[in-house]
């Protein structure tokens, strides 16, 4: 078998690892994204380290300058990533040394790359979360404007997906709204545990140099320091919580994304996607697809994936660090880049759609909508709801078989099912009459739905 030979622990070993176990082993093409923060918590490492004493300060500005120039040189797409370096850690320790020579071997001194790891996935996730809060509060305020603009705007409120009671497109969208204010709600909270800091951990006991965590923390913006080192090295609660915070945004989207794809078929005829959000079929000529929402209701499956493989990953592993975690990256990756475009799909979609008013207020009509207005009305009049239900129904099964809505029944026709039936029914089978009587906090009503909008602004700082 092929061998290979540069690694930079090789001191213990008797033989150099096989080169298929090298690539089979190695980390660094999927995890070179770090560089970034790996260089970012060097630096700080660095400089740490030359203020307790550890380095000297030529040392430290040596250090600091040649990882700033490779920072460069990988922006510049000049850098030599290597496999047998395994990993974007001994990529830039290596390559520093190169540069600068026996001072770049001193910058691993009091860490290991079990702390460095841990610290640097936390920066980048980060950095992430807070991408990902600007665009949820962007989709918030695409969904808030175009709200205000449907306050008054009626269509049919369904549940098992059949016509229930009218409610205003205004108040459907908020609906919306509050699903992913929770989930702002949800990455604002994970972030205050993902922003720990591991490093000084080491390998997994701390180390016997006199470091300053305290420094570094402050260097890095961590609100705090990990408090045990073998939790610190091990712990990925913060990935998985990730996971688990997307993955509902995701299943949020996804059920929104269904409604979508509903709504713009001709079958409901609710509203128009533009065309840039559509695309055709290479065989009949007049379909428009919704492929934007489709497609996010399809990524939702990748990040249930990515939870699903984070928690069977650690749910075996015994304390402390162990290669497995590895393992950790490219789902906790791809959760973070599939959010990242659902998002950024939704944000720029949703200001863009397009509601079919007379479509949604004629379906509104159709359906026995009003149903439950009627039977409120007979309650008022003092029937006992029990009763003035199945009065109700009585009407509606007539109303089926004569074809007709219950608005569109004489009074004759309706008082032959009740004699509490007056001529002020009618104002209460309008949709507008039934709309505006939910008039109370969480209600349909226009004029809640506005109220709702002004607080939703205020909520997202709009």
């Amino acid at each position: 078998m092929s061998k290979q030979t540069h690694q930079t622990w090789g001191g213990r070993f008797t033989e150099p690892t096989d080169a298929f176990v090298a690539r089979f082993t190695a980390s660094v093409d999927f995890d070179k994204r770090l560089y970034r923060h790996d260089i970012m918590g060097s630096i700080a490492h660095a400089t740490m380290l030359a203020k307790v004493g550890v380095l000297t300060a030529a040392e430290r500005d040596s250090i600091v300058d040649g990882l700033k120039q490779i920072q460069a040189e990988i922006e510049a797409g000049t850098f030599e990533w290597r496999v047998d370096m395994e990993d974007v850690h001994m990529n830039i320790e290596a390559r520093l040394t190169e540069r600068i020579g026996i001072a770049g071997k001193k910058l691993h001194t009091g860490r290991s790359r079990n702390d460095q790891v841990a610290t640097d996935v936390r920066l980048w996730l980060r950095d992430e979360i807070d991408f990902i809060l600007g665009e949820i509060r962007r989709l918030q305020q695409g969904l808030v404007e175009l709200a205000a603009r449907e306050t008054d705007t009626i269509m049919p409120g369904f549940t098992h997906l059949q016509t229930a009671q009218p409610v205003t497109f205004g108040h459907h969208l908020l609906a919306w709204f509050e699903n992913v204010d929770r989930d702002h709600a949800r990455f604002a909270d994970l972030r205050k545990r993902v922003n720990r800091l591991p490093l000084g951990s080491a390998a997994l006991a701390g180390t016997t140099y006199p470091i300053d965590r305290e420094l570094v923390r402050d260097l890095l913006g961590f609100d705090d320091v990990c408090r045990n080192s073998l939790d610190a090295v091990s712990d990925r609660d913060f990935a998985i919580e990730f996971c688990a915070a997307a993955a509902i945004l995701l299943t949020h989207l996804s059920r929104f994304s269904e409604e979508l794809v509903l709504w713009t078929s001709s079958q409901f005829n609710f509203i128009n996607l533009p065309d840039r959000f559509c695309t055709g079929s290479s065989i009949m000529p007049q379909k428009k697809n919704p492929d934007v929402p489709e497609l996010v209701r399809g990524k939702t499956g990748r990040v249930n994936g990515s939870l699903i493989s984070l928690l069977t990953l650690m749910k075996s592993q015994p304390l402390a660090y162990n290669k497995d975690n590895q393992e950790d990256k490219e789902p906790l990756f791809d959760a973070v880049d599939t959010v990242k475009g659902c998002l950024r799909a939704f944000a720029d979609m949703v200001p863009a759609i397009e509601p079919k008013r007379e479509v949604m207020r004629e379906a509104a009509r159709r359906g026995f909508s009003t149903a439950t207005d009627l039977a409120d009305y007979l309650v008022k009049k003092g029937v006992p709801f029990r009763e003035s239900h199945e009065i109700v129904g009585k009407a509606v099964r007539f109303g089926v078989e004569q074809q007709r809505d219950l608005a569109q029944l004489t009074l004759d026709e309706l008082r032959q099912f009740s004699p509490e039936i007056g001529e002020d029914v009618f104002a209460v089978l309008t949709l507008e009459g039934s709309v505006n009587a939910r008039n109370h906090i969480g209600g349909t009503a226009p004029a809640q739905v506005r109220l709702a909008v002004a607080e939703a602004r205020q909520r997202i700082g709009g």
